[in-house]
């Protein structure tokens, strides 16, 4: 995590406005997300296609090619050691054009709101429903339940964006600190204790609907969770997209501006 962290803001990630856009589907889709690394990567390519685009239509002055930069986490579990597949996405919160001498020009975006949330929300649901049908993950009829419950209920029929939490273009350590959330494992050992040599106790941060504040567990029924949580084999545990991506033709161009906190640009 810490690592991770580092490497991205010392190497990786430019020195421009950030947004993390987080997106949360309903239980019937996680289960397809958690048992087929296919279908979590689509959704995800989908995902960001939305959010590119809501990027690109709001950062005046950029031109129709213009990329946004992105890296995705794939968290595999919730708060209280569950299995949930959820995405966090660091996004710049702007897009890069080409200036044509080989060097990108930030096109920032501007009165990104609500409305605009709601609408790459819509933008998921409807498209990641089609995605997940057409590859043979939902049949029609699940897709017609899902769908059908997004339009009547209040939220959204399980599916959530929300991409509140921003940082400020001068905010490395700020920034650094958001990648080591996104990056984080799904066992904090600072809230792992042990009762005796049988029982284990682990703190949670919020309580569960019940209001139980923490979770006795035997040490085989904590391996038995974190089991389930593991990330499948050659995955990888986080992806670069856009502009960010290793055969990005404005990459060089656009990762010249990242270091630390106090860093002297060339």
């Amino acid at each position: 995590m810490v690592e991770t962290a580092a490497h991205m803001v010392d190497h990786v990630l430019p020195r421009v406005p950030f947004r993390q856009w987080v997106l949360s589907v309903p239980k019937r889709v996680r289960w397809h997300l958690r048992e087929k690394p296919e279908a979590a990567g689509g959704l995800l390519r989908v995902f960001l296609r939305a959010v590119e685009t809501t990027a690109r239509q709001c950062s005046p002055g950029a031109p129709p090619g213009a990329r946004f930069g992105a890296v995705a986490f794939i968290h595999r579990f919730g708060g209280y050691l569950n299995s949930h597949v959820h995405y966090h996405v660091l996004v710049t919160d702007g897009v890069f054009g080409a200036d044509g001498d080989g060097g990108a020009i930030f096109h920032p975006a501007c009165d990104l709101d609500a409305a605009d949330f709601q609408s790459v929300q819509t933008k998921i649901r409807k498209r990641g429903l089609r995605w997940l049908q057409r590859h043979g993950h939902l049949d029609s009829a699940a897709v017609h339940t899902l769908d059908a419950a997004g339009i009547s209920s209040g939220h959204a029929g399980g599916w959530s964006v929300d991409a509140s939490v921003t940082i400020a273009d001068w905010d490395r350590h700020g920034l650094e600190r958001l990648v080591r959330y996104c990056a984080r494992p799904p066992l904090s050992q600072e809230r792992l204790g042990r009762l005796n040599d049988e029982t284990l106790v682990y703190s949670l941060r919020k309580p569960t609907l019940d209001g139980r504040t923490e979770l006795i567990l035997t040490p085989l029924e904590l391996l038995d969770r974190l089991a389930h949580l593991v990330t499948p084999p050659r995955i990888h545990k986080h992806r670069y997209s856009g502009g960010l991506a290793p055969n990005a033709k404005l990459r060089k161009a656009i990762i010249e501006t990242a270091g630390p906190a106090g860093a002297t640009l060339q």
